[in-house]
């Protein structure tokens, strides 16, 4: 039995500013596109160091429709490639300053939490990475020694200490910290409130259809039914960026899926997380994973992946079906109190990806004072926040903007057609739930 109609979060809809559409000419000093967590925390950061500043922030639909406000709430450290595959491609030093930009993202998080006293169900816990096949064994020590190498705190588990932590069969894990659990559209939404306090004009239901150079300053930004002139812009748009025509690369839209559970035992709740806060991730590819909810409930999420471009919606919901099923089946199969829970809510939300799984935060080529942030690759809680600060010191002219990091470029990788794309997402997911 299923609580709430298909596509329907588990999260509660929260205040929001007054959001009109965008008509007319308007003009600001900022305008902010997209009103995600990367948009909304670069307009945060931006009204706090520069009070005077007229900013205006614009929705396709309302701040926490997309992606920012349909996750799962898993904070925790992760920036870019396992870690072995970073080494590899980017050098050790690299690696390691990645790893410790994401544990600073996540205390970001915490941080702007705490001062916005976000009532968000804000729990903190570890992050677990576990295996339970072969496969996932392999990569887990591999993972494991690189961390060692790197002298980065990231200890290995037992299978005993991970059925104490969450109770699960699993042979092996590694526990990231710092980590914890909230309400993503909680945390998204108290953002649009703190900005619209600080001044910050919001517009909603107002697509971006193009970018133009302006013909004195700055851009000319161009919506349904009308025009919004400003001296500098973020483009916070994911996989949107492609139908504005933005030159920044491949970053294509993947859709993933998450399931929640009605309230459990107290003793079912206690053994699964409740006790210590931890969620669990399975390390094989597209990683499904479970949190413990406030209520007694779980999420679980992971595991599938679709491609949706080019795909009719009959064809989508069809493959929906397929992805919510299998989830409810993974999460079923972890222990015997989970064969007859009732599923309450069943989602999906759209991720930004890239083909080297880094982001793309930068400036963009071809346009004055223009800034795109996306391509957060399944990892946008944490980073995105962290974005959004480094794009407003940027647009400040802060020459402490931090270290250079690899995502910290124009644009992404060129990545083959939609087809070949769509294979190779549907064989990665193929060999994740074969090895469940």
């Amino acid at each position: 039995m299923i609580s709430a109609p298909a596509g329907t979060p588990c999260w509660e809809p929260a205040e929001l500013p007054p959001q009109p559409p965008l008509h007319g000419v308007v003009t600001a000093d900022v305008a902010v596109v997209g009103a995600g967590l990367a948009g909304l925390a670069c307009a945060y950061h931006l009204s706090e160091r520069a009070p005077g500043l007229d900013i205006a922030v614009v929705d396709a639909g309302r701040p926490a429709a997309g992606a920012s406000g349909r996750g799962t709430g898993l904070l925790g450290p992760r920036a870019g490639p396992a870690v072995d595959r970073a080494v590899r491609r980017h050098g050790p030093r690299a690696a390691r300053r990645m790893h410790r930009a994401s544990l600073r993202a996540v205390e970001e998080v915490l941080d702007l939490c705490r001062r916005l006293d976000v009532p968000c169900g804000l729990r903190p816990g570890a992050q677990i990475m576990a295996a339970r096949t072969p496969a996932g064994l392999v990569a887990l020590a591999r993972q494991a020694r690189v961390y060692r190498e790197l002298g980065l705190d990231v200890p290995v588990l037992t299978a005993d200490a991970v059925r104490d932590r969450v109770g699960v069969p699993y042979r092996a894990g590694m526990l990231h910290q710092p980590a914890a659990t909230l309400d993503p559209a909680a945390l998204t939404c108290a953002l649009a409130r703190a900005c619209a306090a600080k001044g910050v004009r919001f517009y909603g239901e107002s697509p971006l259809l193009t970018v133009r150079p302006g013909e004195l300053v700055g851009p000319e930004l161009v919506f349904p039914h009308g025009r919004l002139y400003a001296g500098q812009a973020v483009l916070a748009v994911n996989s949107a960026a492609r139908a504005i025509g933005l030159p920044v690369g491949s970053v294509f839209p993947l859709e993933v899926y998450a399931i929640a559970t009605a309230p459990l035992s107290v003793p079912a709740y206690e053994a699964l997380g409740g006790r210590t806060g931890d969620a669990l991730i399975d390390a094989v590819p597209l990683a499904p994973y479970f949190r413990v909810l406030p209520d007694r409930g779980l999420v679980a999420g992971g595991g599938t992946a679709t491609v949706p471009d080019g795909l009719g919606a009959s064809r989508l919901q069809a493959v929906r079906e397929r992805a919510w099923s299998w989830l409810e089946g993974w999460l079923r199969s972890l222990r015997p109190e989970l064969a007859r829970v009732e599923i309450t809510h069943r989602w999906s939300g759209r991720i930004g990806m890239t083909g080297d799984d880094l982001p793309v935060v930068g400036p963009v080529h071809g346009f004055s004072d223009v800034w795109y942030i996306g391509g957060c690759c399944g990892h946008g809680l944490a980073l995105s926040v962290a974005h959004g600060a480094h794009v407003a010191a940027a647009l400040l002219g802060d020459p402490e903007t931090g270290e250079r990091m690899p995502w910290h470029r124009s644009k992404a990788p060129a990545l083959p057609g939609r087809p070949l794309l769509r294979a190779y997402v549907d064989a990665v997911g193929l060999a994740a739930r074969h090895g469940r």
